[in-house]
């Protein structure tokens, strides 16, 4: 985690709120900036300009949990961004940096887990957006990332690489901006609880490459968490899905996720499910996807 990295992030928090907005009077019209100046975000966060400026230059090293507080208000930070300036605090201070993360093996009592979901689609992944493992209604579900040809000569299935570098994918996703607006995201708070993921900067610095429209959103510095809500996918068997979803973190495997589709009964979702999975129990056995090494490194 660089300097940089801490001094975008908070300039771009700071620009986004008005004076207005943060119960302030704009003196002046001739007002540069249309966000915060620096001395008002000092002043709403009960510091020094010069401090404030020490941790706008990236310097977090021995930042309090008070000081960090009263910084996250000051720029009405939501809870994910609270987390992520904590996380961008905890790298920049030796003595609080975390353990390293898991191994990234899937342990056969999860896979069990997976298996024994027959009629609801669910998948394994990593904070990358590998998907690791899947049951049988979770594989077709996503099919059409399985049978892109960018993972033809390599692996894992990557559904954020599928997202930004397969023309087909807004096809998959009908939401596509909202879906590319999430992922980056999720891959930006991801950066701060795993700063050191080798595999993690590699995907960031391909899609920043290869992909003008992850770059343009990578230069936002958004973070957001994604626990639950409504994912719609068009699938091209079954036609257009709105699918409920819980994401339920591992506590005893960090880094990994399982995320579980459950739509209401009787529903269009379901019926459409119901009939895909009659597909994918004609499936061949050996075409069922099968847990891969998370290669975190």
């Amino acid at each position: 985690m660089t300097n940089e990295e801490v001094r975008e992030f908070l300039s771009t928090r700071r620009a986004r709120i008005t004076p207005q907005q943060a119960g302030l009077h704009a003196f002046g019209a001739n007002r540069r900036v249309t966000g915060l100046r620096r001395e008002e975000v000092a002043l709403l966060a009960g510091m020094s300009i010069d401090y404030y400026i020490r941790l706008e230059r990236g310097n977090l090293s021995g930042v309090s949990d008070t000081v960090l507080d009263s910084l996250s208000r000051a720029l009405q930070l939501d809870e994910a961004e609270r987390a992520y300036l904590y996380d961008l605090a905890r790298e920049a201070t030796p003595s609080a940096r975390r353990p390293p993360a898991g191994t990234g093996r899937i342990r056969p009592v999860v896979l069990r887990m997976l298996d024994a979901m027959t009629d609801l689609p669910a998948y394994l992944r990593n904070g990358r957006f590998d998907i690791l493992a899947a049951n049988a209604l979770g594989r077709a579900l996503y099919a059409p990332v399985y049978d892109s040809p960018l993972f033809a000569q390599r692996g894992p299935v990557n559904t954020a690489r599928f997202l930004f570098l397969d023309p087909g994918s807004a096809g998959f996703w009908p939401a596509w901006e909202k879906a590319a607006n999430d992922s980056v995201a999720l891959l930006r708070a991801e950066t701060g609880r795993s700063p050191r993921d080798r595999g993690l900067t590699d995907l960031i610095g391909e899609l920043c490459t290869k992909s003008d429209d992850f770059a343009r959103r990578w230069a936002r510095h958004d973070v957001r968490f994604h626990h639950s809500g409504v994912k719609r996918l068009r699938h091209p068997l079954v036609g257009d899905l709105a699918l409920p979803y819980e994401a339920l973190d591992l506590p005893v495997d960090p880094g990994l996720r399982i995320t579980v589709y459950s739509p209401e009964p009787g529903s269009p979702a379901r019926q459409a499910l119901d009939l895909l999975a009659s597909w994918a129990g004609s499936v061949p056995e050996h075409l069922v996807d099968r847990p891969v090494e998370d290669g975190r490194q």
